[in-house]
């Protein structure tokens, strides 16, 4: 026979409304009250009925995470992949299911705000997309509470690294390596990319570095052969690399991105950092197994998943009280053997 909630309420020696309250996280349970009903009702293996559940609260408790095509494979990717699994925690441990969602149903295509609202979805958190396409605007600014990373939307919760100080760091650690000639390949546009080449150039103006536009090359996010052919065309314009023109450091878009710089550094015939060096951008851990140990910016992918669904269930649970915030994810320098000193 499944467990009820009368069970729950008679152990932890509460009134049902009391371990009703605490089970769907209402604000006015004390903290250790609620940890204490949810510790027994795991104990005991007492699950809420989700229909009669919806039916009480008007929610499905179910949340959706956007993925966007045009974003290619980001959620494979090592970096997303531990938001993606912070968030489904969290919303997990607080009684949500997620459901990833994109712009199409059965082959059938919809918008982001139909797809969310054909689904009945509670919230939604904006993560791996494209978000200069007009859809992104709407369902961040739609009726559907939701949460943006890495990227701001007026009036709409988000998540984002503190991409201005990891810039500056990485700027400054060359420069205390005893680097002037510094380069960066950055990602395609986006809020991300426009932040840390204003921190680049910030930087560098600050510490009396020469910025050379020619060094401020464009590529793309999460991609070692596009970060190939850009630091290639960048050293070697005509296939031969000038040992007196180039710079003598360079900072790429992300850790991904580096490992397909440090390739194309291999195949001049340059070393790392005998010849020249180079940093990244995330600090993923398996990367950071490679030697030389890469120099990069960590960023707490497990906070950035976890403060987000944390966002996103303020604006769900108390719609009304709740107001939008956007929370800074800190940032810290991984110093590493890539950044060689001069």
């Amino acid at each position: 026979m499944p467990v009820t909630i009368r069970e729950v309420s008679r152990r932890c020696g509460l009134s049902v409304s009391s371990v009703s309250k605490a089970l769907n996280n209402y604000p006015d349970v004390r903290e250790e009250t609620r940890e204490m009903v949810h510790r027994v009702a795991r104990e005991i293996g007492y699950f809420p009925n989700a229909l009669a559940r919806g039916l009480k609260t008007n929610r499905t408790f179910n949340l959706g995470v956007l993925l966007d095509d045009e974003m290619g494979d980001n959620v494979t990717h090592a970096f997303f992949a531990v938001i993606l699994n912070a968030f489904r925690r969290e919303a997990e441990s607080r009684g949500y299911d997620i459901t990833l969602i994109n712009r199409s149903i059965g082959g059938q295509p919809l918008s982001y705000l139909k797809h969310c609202r054909h689904r009945r979805l509670d919230g939604v958190c904006l993560m791996c997309v494209n978000f200069a396409n007009p859809e992104a605007k709407e369902l961040a600014q739609g009726d559907v509470p939701s949460v943006t990373i890495d990227h701001p939307f007026e009036e709409t919760s988000g998540v984002n690294s503190d991409n201005r100080e990891g810039m500056r760091l990485l700027v400054g650690h060359a420069r205390a390596m005893g680097h002037s000639r510094i380069a960066y390949i950055h990602g395609t546009p986006s809020f991300v990319t426009d932040e840390r080449v204003a921190a680049y150039r910030d930087a560098m103006e600050e510490s009396g570095a020469p910025i050379r536009e020619d060094w401020l090359a464009p590529s793309h996010y999460h991609s070692a052969s596009h970060a190939y052919e850009a630091v290639t065309r960048l050293l070697a314009p005509d296939g031969t690399a000038r040992p007196a023109d180039r710079p003598t450091c360079l900072l790429m878009a992300d850790d991904v991105s580096a490992l397909g710089g440090m390739d194309a550094l291999r195949s001049l015939g340059l070393a790392v950092p005998g010849d020249v060096s180079i940093a990244g951008f995330d600090g993923v851990e398996m990367i950071q197994r490679i030697r030389p140990r890469m120099t990069t910016i960590y960023q707490d992918a497990r906070l950035i998943g976890e403060s987000a669904a944390t966002l996103l269930l303020e604006r769900v649970e108390n719609p009304s009280a709740s107001q939008p915030r956007v929370a800074c994810v800190p940032v810290s320098l991984i110093e590493g053997e890539t950044v060689g000193k001069l």
